[in-house]
C-alpha cells in the first residue's frame, strides 16, 4: 500500500482570477506550498514576537521605570514565549523540512499530503487563538478564565498540527526514497529531519495530554492542587524550555552538515559519525517523556556511590548525551571546513547556526546542575534564545540555499551574506547576557511569576550590573529583529524580480538539484536510481577528493 495520495493534485496556480490563486494556495496539498505557508506565516509569527521579546527587555533595563503596564507583564512573557518557540521555531523547522525532505529522497509527493496540510491549518488557527487568548487577558496569569482556557486548548491544537507535519515527513523519509537509497545515503538534512520527527512523535502527545489535563483541572479545580495559572507551567511548561527546544533544533546540525559538504565540494567520510552525533542529540527526547529536569543535587559530591549514580546516569542521558551528540557532528563539519570550502551565504549561516545550537545544548546541560546556582534565573531564557535563534539563522541559510527550488531565483549573495553576521550577532547579544545574569541570580523561569510568586516578575533587582546586561540583550534582540526584516524584504524581493537560478546553482550533490529551478509539481520527471550518498556527483564527470 502506497504512502502516496495518487488522487491529490498538486498543480501550479492558474493565470486565474485572484480568488482563485488564493483558492488553490488554501486547498494545496504541494508539499513546496504547504512548506512556504509555514515560512512565510512564521516570518509573521517572528516580526510579532520579536517585538515582544524587545519591549520586555526594554522594560527589565530598569526596575525604577514601567514601560508597560505590570499586570500584563506575565501574559507579554507567556506570549514571548509561545510565540518565539511555537509561532516561529517550530514552524520554521516544519515548514522547512515539508518543502525540502521530498526533493532531498527523490520522491514525486510528500507522504499523506492532505494530512500536511490539515496539520498546518490546525497549527495556524491554533497559533492565531493563542494570541487572540492572551490579548483578551488569558493565558498564564489571565484574569479571563474562558480565555486562559482558550489558551490551553489553542496550544494543544497547536502541538497537533505540528503532530500531524511529523506523521507526514517520518512516512515520507521510511517509504517515498527514490531506489537504492538506503538510510545510510539519504542526505544529512532528510536524517537530522527524521531524528527530529521522530522526538515530536513521542514529545508532542505528551505535551498535549498535559494541556488537556491542564484544561479540565482548570474547569474542575477540585481535580488537582495546582488548579489555574499554576497549572500550566507546572504540567505543561516542559514543552517551552529545554531539554524538550533541543529536540526542535536538531535540523540545525543537519543543515550545517549539507552545506559543508555541498561548499567542500567533495564526499564526507565521517558521514556515520556525523549521523550518530544527530542521533544522539535525539536522545533529548526522553526529558521530555519523564517530564523530570534530570538535575544533579547541589549536594552531589558530598552524597554517596549509590545516590551519585541515581543523579548522575538520568542526568548523563538526558543532558549528556545531547551535548556530546552536538559536538561530535559540529566538530566532524567543522573539520570538513579544512578543504577550503567556497565562503557562501548558506555555509556562514550553518555556521552560526549551528555554533549558537551547540552552546544551547550545551548550556542546557550546565544549567541542570544544581550546584552552579543557575535554576529559576535568566540563564534558563538565555539557552532557550540560542536555540530558538539557531533556527532562525538556520532557516534564513536554507531559504538562501534552497529558494531557488521554490520560486526560480537567488537571493542576491552580497546583500544576505551581512545579515548573516548581523543576525549572529545579534543572537549573541540576544542569549549570551541573559546567561552571565543567571550567574549573578537574576530571577527567570518559563513563566517567572507563576513559579516564583506574583511579584517575581515585575522584580528584576539583583545583584549583578542589571542595566548592562539587559541593555545588551535588548539591542540583541533589537539587531536579529533588523536583519530578519531586512532578509524578509530581500526575500520578497527575489521572489518577484531577482536573478533567474540554474537547476543546480550551488553545483549539489544530492537529489533536490537534478530537477528544474523551481522545481515542478511533481518534483521528478524520471524517477532517479541512487548508488550512492551523493547521486549527482555521479553524474558529473568532475573528480573530486573524499574530504
Amino acid at each position: 500500500m502506497t504512502t502516496i495520495d495518487t488522487h491529490v493534485t498538486s498543480a501550479p496556480a492558474s493565470a486565474g482570477s485572484g480568488l482563485a490563486c488564493v483558492a488553490e494556495w488554501v486547498t494545496t496539498t504541494d508539499h513546496k506550498r504547504i512548506g512556504r505557508l509555514y515560512l512565510g506565516s512564521a516570518a509573521v509569527g517572528f516580526v510579532g514576537s520579536a517585538v515582544v521579546a524587545l519591549l520586555l527587555g526594554i522594560e527589565r533595563i530598569s526596575p525604577s521605570r514601567e514601560w508597560l503596564d505590570i499586570g500584563s507583564l506575565t501574559q507579554l512573557f507567556a506570549l514571548q514565549r509561545f510565540g518565539l518557540t511555537f509561532m516561529v521555531m517550530l514552524p520554521l523547522v516544519v515548514g522547512l523540512a515539508t518543502a525540502i525532505v521530498p526533493l532531498q529522497v527523490g520522491a514525486r509527493s510528500l507522504a499523506f499530503p492532505r494530512l500536511a496540510a490539515a496539520g498546518f491549518w490546525a497549527w495556524l488557527i491554533g497559533a492565531v487563538l493563542a494570541v487572540v487568548s492572551v490579548l483578551n487577558n488569558g493565558g498564564p496569569n489571565g484574569g479571563n478564565a474562558d480565555f486562559v482556557d482558550l489558551f490551553t486548548l489553542s496550544a494543544a491544537l497547536a502541538a497537533a498540527g505540528f503532530l500531524a507535519g511529523a506523521v507526514s515527513l517520518v512516512t515520507t523519509i521510511l517509504t517515498t526514497r527514490a531506489p537504492g537509497m538506503n538510510m545510510r545515503r539519504v542526505p544529512f538534512f532528510t536524517w537530522s529531519v527524521l531524528v527530529a520527527s521522530l522526538g515530536l512523535l513521542v514529545a508532542m502527545p505528551v505535551l498535549i495530554g498535559q494541556l488537556l489535563y491542564v484544561f479540565v483541572a482548570h474547569r474542575h479545580p477540585s481535580l488537582s492542587e495546582l488548579s489555574g495559572n499554576r497549572a500550566f507551567a507546572e504540567f505543561a511548561g516542559f514543552g517551552f524550555t529545554q531539554p524538550t527546544t533541543i529536540i526542535f533544533a536538531i535540523p540545525v546540525f543537519g543543515f550545517f552538515a549539507e552545506v559543508v559538504a555541498t561548499f567542500t565540494r567533495g564526499r564526507s567520510r565521517n558521514r556515520g559519525l556525523i549521523f550518530a552525533g544527530i542521533g544522539l542529540v535525539g536522545v533529548a527526547v526522553f526529558g521530555t517523556v519523564l517530564q523530570w529536569p534530570a538535575t544533579l543535587r547541589t549536594s552531589f559530591l558530598d552524597l554517596s556511590f549509590g545516590e551519585k549514580l541515581k543523579d548522575l546516569l538520568p542526568f548523563a542521558l538526558v543532558h549528556g548525551v545531547p551535548a556530546l551528540g552536538a559536538l561530535v557532528a559540529v566538530a566532524l563539519c567543522a573539520k570538513g571546513l579544512s578543504a577550503k570550502p567556497t565562503i557562501t551565504a548558506p555555509l556562514v549561516f550553518g555556521l552560526f547556526s549551528a555554533l549558537l545550537a551547540l552552546c544551547g545544548v550545551a548550556a542546557s546541560a550546565l544549567n541542570h546542575v544544581a550546584g552552579a546556582g543557575l535554576i529559576g534565573t535568566t540563564f534558563e531564557e538565555g539557552t532557550w534564545l540560542a536555540l530558538v535563534f539557531s533556527a532562525v539563522l538556520a532557516t534564513m541559510g536554507a531559504v538562501t540555499y534552497w529558494g531557488p527550488k521554490w520560486w526560480g531565483r537567488s537571493l542576491p549573495p552580497k546583500a544576505v551574506l551581512p545579515l548573516a553576521l548581523l543576525a549572529f550577532a545579534g543572537a549573541a547579544l540576544a542569549a549570551l547576557p541573559l546567561m552571565v545574569a543567571g550567574f549573578a541570580d537574576q530571577p527567570g523561569g518559563v513563566f517567572p511569576a507563576v513559579e516564583r510568586g506574583s511579584d517575581a516578575v515585575v522584580n528584576f533587582d539583583y545583584s549583578g550590573p542589571m542595566a548592562l546586561w539587559n541593555l545588551l540583550s535588548s539591542v540583541g534582540h533589537g539587531m536579529v529583529l533588523l536583519a530578519g526584516l531586512v532578509f524578509i524584504a530581500v526575500a520578497v524581493r527575489s521572489v518577484r524580480a531577482g536573478e533567474r537560478a540554474g537547476d543546480d546553482p550551488w553545483d549539489g550533490h544530492t537529489l533536490e538539484w537534478a530537477t528544474t529551478s523551481p522545481a515542478p509539481a511533481d518534483n521528478f520527471a524520471v524517477v532517479h536510481i541512487v548508488q550512492s550518498a551523493e547521486p549527482l556527483l555521479d553524474l558529473k564527470p568532475s573528480n573530486r577528493s573524499d574530504t
